[in-house]
């Protein structure tokens, strides 16, 4: 784990408040100030967060001195007396890293301290059935060259996440239990990457693609399902503004909830899974492109979008018995957990515009015990960026919630 997830770690196990976590506090609300208002002078954050001017200025001082705000020359702020001097966030130093394994390529992202993503990195390849040593120690190449590529953009990464189509237990972290698409069970990331200094905290992808929606949006509801389809079907459950993993981390299996008990086989072992209709693999197939299923021949969801443009009735069957098999799945966890919203991320995303008819069909149909407004279904805003950005944005929501995380200068 890295020096910011093991802090966050500690930190979590902390007693009643004291005096280190007041100023820990006052330090991440100066920061959400500047984050939110910038270019703001000492004064006019110590007028909008409601600490004396001495305060803030000390806690300026501290943020500058790891790193993570900078302040210009002074500047006429329209007031009387001495001119303002704007603080801003770092355009370098802290940021995160994001790294990311799929069933058909890897990925690799920082993010400034802003949130913005100042590397992003993408390469196909085929990890299904691959030794986990052999991808991870692709992966760990990519995040070398990632952060080398930050580096000289005056970026420092503070921490590493890995967003993975798989388990992540509770406990212990840094272990994969399973990632069917991928053949790896039992994975323990020490196990097999290459430094052991930096080692990525595993997080489930849709956990993460649901947790970047969440961030990005300007004016978030507190209670979402996130589907997330790519090779499987995941799903993220953020229930009042905070992610829900489950009594071991194992919340979110959409894609093993079965919709025809009598269907055919999933590789899980049970029958008739959400998954065996509605997965990539099963859409190629129904649309008569089975051969294009991890085949390395292209990105298969751009080509069923193509498809589907053109009018390619297999392929517009294909997506309409998915979006079935998807709202029947979902009415489930539109009864159980009462989101405010569903949300349609990665491959879902970009197919939204075949899907979705069928989809609010279903729910429709089968949602009767509580009001549901069909515009309540939408689809990602991030798409198939989400699970990678959310990665690298999870090191920086630490650091925004916690400055002290970061080494003093």
């Amino acid at each position: 784990m890295t020096a910011v997830g093991r802090a966050a770690s500690r930190g979590a196990e902390h007693g009643p408040a004291s005096l280190q976590d007041m100023r820990r506090q006052n330090l991440s609300v100066v920061l959400a100030a500047v984050a939110a208002h910038s270019p703001l002078s000492r004064a006019d954050v110590s007028g909008r967060v409601g600490l004396t001017r001495a305060a803030v200025s000390s806690l300026v001082d501290e943020l500058i001195g790891r790193g993570a705000v900078t302040e210009a020359a002074a500047t006429a702020s329209g007031r009387v007396g001495r001119p303002g001097r704007a603080l801003t966030m770092a355009d370098d130093g802290p940021a995160g890293l994001g790294l990311e394994i799929g069933v058909t390529h890897l990925g690799a992202c920082v993010a400034d301290l802003r949130g913005e993503p100042r590397v992003w990195r993408r390469v196909e390849r085929a990890n299904a059935g691959r030794p986990a040593e052999a991808v991870l120690a692709d992966l760990a190449a990519l995040a070398d060259e990632a952060q080398a590529e930050a580096a000289a953009l005056g970026l420092r990464v503070a921490g590493r996440v890995l967003a993975v189509p798989g388990v992540v237990p509770n406990t212990p972290r840094g272990l994969l239990e399973r990632a069917p698409n991928l053949g790896w069970h039992g994975v323990r990331l020490a196990d097999h990457w290459p430094d052991p200094d930096t080692v990525p905290e595993p997080e489930n992808e849709a956990n993460l693609g649901a947790l970047a929606e969440y961030w990005n949006a300007g004016n978030p509801v507190e209670t979402f399902v996130h589907v997330s389809a790519g090779a499987g079907i995941g799903a993220a459950l953020v229930i009042d503004g905070r992610l829900f993993r489950g009594a071991r981390g194992f919340a979110g299996e959409l894609g093993h909830i079965p919709v025809h008990p009598d269907g055919p086989r999933c590789p899980c072992g049970a029958r008739g899974c959400l998954e065996q209709y509605a997965g990539e693999a099963a859409v190629l197939r129904e649309a008569g492109l089975a051969q294009h299923d991890g085949a390395g021949t292209g990105d298969p969801v751009a080509l069923l979008a193509e498809r589907a443009a053109a009018g390619h009735p297999p392929t517009l069957a294909a997506l309409e018995r998915a979006g079935r098999a998807l709202g029947l799945a979902l009415t489930s966890a539109v009864d159980l957990i009462d989101p405010d919203r569903l949300v349609l991320g990665g491959a879902y995303a970009e197919l939204a515009g075949w899907l979705l008819p069928a989809v609010r069909a279903e729910l429709a149909e089968r949602v009767t015990v509580r009001p549901w407004a069909e515009e309540a279904l939408r689809p990602a805003a991030l798409g198939r960026r989400g699970p990678l950005l959310g990665a690298a944005l999870t090191t920086v929501r630490r650091i925004m919630a916690d400055p002290t995380l970061l080494p003093a200068a």
